[in-house]
């Protein structure tokens, strides 16, 4: 198979000589060093904004401002002394932290960081003399890529707790898996939504069709796919108010209970990663990614698209962490509603309707009439799914009142 049908990056249209090769060195240690420091900083974020919401100082001790209070707490677990639990599966257990880890840093090879996107550009950049993109790599079906990678992230969290021997770190585990796989299907649907209306797979192509803010997806989808990804996301994630695996009034830890010293390290540091990394596909799939609103003076167009991307993923990092500052936990029975109940329901039917503009946009049908039609069908399944929940809830509290 051709290197360019793999990758679609402009370095592999030709020889694979030294500075080629040197180039996806480069961006390959970028993205990990970059990666760590931004896990850690996020760490430090999180901590120092939740503080300041709750009228607290927060780490001010470990360097300035207390920059350095993840990494010292990074070293200090990593020369813990690290146990694994007598009746553990000792393979599996060790095998865990790196299959929640790992995903988490390799969705970001498929991320577009940077390039010049405006005036109908394509995004490429010029590096010493060699044309490529900025992003490890860019294959047709990058966004299934994404997909896939996210969906892997359950294997870690289901074997941590499977292989620690014990019962409430299993309880965890499966909790996590029941949620995790809840949440992708509405995740997915809201995620075809922008697909259908990008007409590609591929994350570069997604970001060139989003010229202008009309064109951002988070206003040609007409903002309910938006609104439902980022549900999902947080509750793929585990993050409040949907963190039920570390449930700690009913779970003691969670999935994690019986790990220590650096593979505790490994699951914390992935899930702080993961939330970098669902605010950059959030960034990509609904706002244009490196795309800016407007141009910055005197920035070439290239590290202008740096800077809209780091700005707006900041955005949606600060988000995650007013939400976990804001917003109480879920009952369980609450998050399994919402998911099956809610969003699954809409996310299709949003799909379904923006499936019906489409065709009627190709071929020549009467707006306002597939608009009228359209919204009455949807009204009328919105009738139907709350009907069908109403009726739910008060079986379910007539059963109740009767034991």
């Amino acid at each position: 198979m051709s290197p360019r049908l793999v990758s679609l990056d402009p370095l592999a249209s030709g020889d694979l000589l030294w500075t080629p090769l040197l180039i996806i060195f480069l961006k390959v240690v970028v993205i990990f060093a970059v990666g760590l420091v931004v896990t850690m900083l996020m760490v430090w974020f999180e901590r120092k904004a939740i503080a300041g919401m709750q009228n607290r100082i927060g780490p001010n001790k470990a360097g300035p401002w207390g920059l350095l209070q993840t990494l010292a707490d990074g070293i200090k677990l990593f020369f813990k002394e690290d146990i694994v639990p007598e009746r553990a599966d000792r393979f599996v257990f060790k095998l865990a932290p790196f299959l929640a880890l790992v995903p988490a840093f390799a969705v970001w090879a498929v991320i577009p960081l940077g390039g010049d996107f405006s005036n109908g550009k394509d995004g490429t950049v010029t590096w010493f003399g060699e044309v490529t993109r900025v992003q490890l790599a860019d294959p047709p079906i990058g966004i299934l890529l994404v997909l896939a990678l996210s969906s892997i992230a359950v294997y870690g969290i289901m074997l941590a707790g499977w292989a620690s021997g014990s019962k409430y770190p299993l309880l965890g585990s499966v909790r996590a898996s029941a949620q995790m796989v809840s949440y992708e299907a509405a995740l997915g649907l809201s995620v075809g939504t922008v697909l259908l209306m990008a007409g590609t797979l591929s994350t570069s192509g997604i970001v060139s069709g989003q010229n202008t803010f009309l064109d951002w997806h988070v206003v040609s989808t007409g903002v309910v796919p938006f609104v439902i990804f980022l549900i999902a996301a947080t509750a793929e994630l585990n993050r409040p108010p949907f963190d039920l695996v570390e449930a700690e009034q009913e779970l003691v830890g969670g999935f994690n209970t019986e790990y220590s010293s650096i593979r505790f390290a490994l699951f914390f540091l992935a899930e702080f990663m993961n939330t970098a990394t669902m605010s950059g596909i959030i960034v990509t799939l609904f706002f244009g990614g490196p795309q800016g609103l407007f141009d910055i003076p005197f920035i070439p167009g290239a590290i202008e698209g740096t800077l809209w991307f780091i700005a707006k993923t900041l955005v949606f990092l600060y988000v995650y962490v007013w939400f976990r500052a804001t917003l109480p936990r879920f009952r369980y029975d609450q998050l399994m509603d919402l998911g099956w109940k809610i969003l699954i329901p809409a996310s299709l039917g949003w799909f379904m309707l923006m499936a019906v503009f489409q065709l009627g946009r190709d071929e020549g049908w009467n707006g306002i009439v597939v608009g009228v039609v359209a919204g009455g069908l949807l009204l009328g399944c919105v009738v139907l799914v709350t009907s069908a929940i109403t009726v739910s809830r008060s079986n379910r509290e007539r059963e109740g009142a009767m034991f």
